[in-house]
């Protein structure tokens, strides 16, 4: 469960990237964010990911109010989350394995399960065979893939992407798009933020509609 009340996130200068917003996402939807360019999408989802703090407002993400949350606790919110940005901070000096191992050995996990879990991962994004290859040799919609399974490799309640089918030829913007509904058919809550809402065949994702801060009417 995701709340948003009175949410404003204000930035030095005074510019309020969001404004006065109220939302509610259940447990287990399927939302895509949409609106123009310089809405606020990609602000609201670092805000529910807890890389930005709000100014002002609540913002409830598993019971937790990030607003007053400590800077201590963070981590282990992030834990239940799974974040998929523009720029993918894929690590080009390690393997695809290694890149998704990440995640579970800044926790600690065991190295066994560790491994099992990464290759898991890799095989659920269709990358299994490449687990040993290098991301700058991999394709675009290849390393979309490879950051969604570091995503979701810590098994994450909540997944968050930012426009994760941006230049994307059509079928690697399909197999994104089915993997993400693959998760959502598991109960993982799904928030895609996008300009420009992709149909997907049997789905109808909810839509939130920003206009400069503000939902839109």
């Amino acid at each position: 469960m995701i709340v948003g009340s009175h949410l404003t996130k204000r930035y030095p200068g005074g510019y309020e990237a969001i404004k006065d917003l109220g939302f509610e996402i259940a447990g287990g939807d399927m939302v895509f964010i949409s609106g123009h360019s310089g809405a606020g999408k990609t602000t609201l989802l670092k805000l529910m990911g807890a890389i930005e703090r709000p100014t002002s407002g609540s913002l409830i993400v598993n019971g937790q109010n990030l607003t007053a949350m400590r800077r201590a606790a963070l981590p282990y919110l992030r834990r239940n989350l799974g974040l998929i940005f523009q720029d993918q901070k894929l690590l080009f000096d390690r393997s695809a394995l290694d890149n998704v191992l990440l995640p579970l050995e800044i926790i600690g996990l065991h190295p066994r399960e560790a491994q099992r879990r990464a290759r898991a991962a890799l095989d659920k994004v269709g990358l299994l065979e490449r687990e040993k290859a290098n991301p700058i040799a991999l394709s675009g919609g290849e390393q979309q893939r490879l950051a969604i399974a570091r995503a979701v490799v810590n098994r994450p309640t909540i997944l968050l992407a930012d426009e994760p089918t941006a230049n994307l030829d059509p079928e690697s913007a399909r197999q994104v798009l089915d993997l993400f509904v693959a998760f959502n058919q598991v109960r993982v809550t799904v928030i895609i933020a996008t300009h420009a809402p992709h149909g997907i065949p049997g789905r109808q994702p909810r839509l939130i509609t920003l206009d400069h801060g503000r939902l839109a009417p």
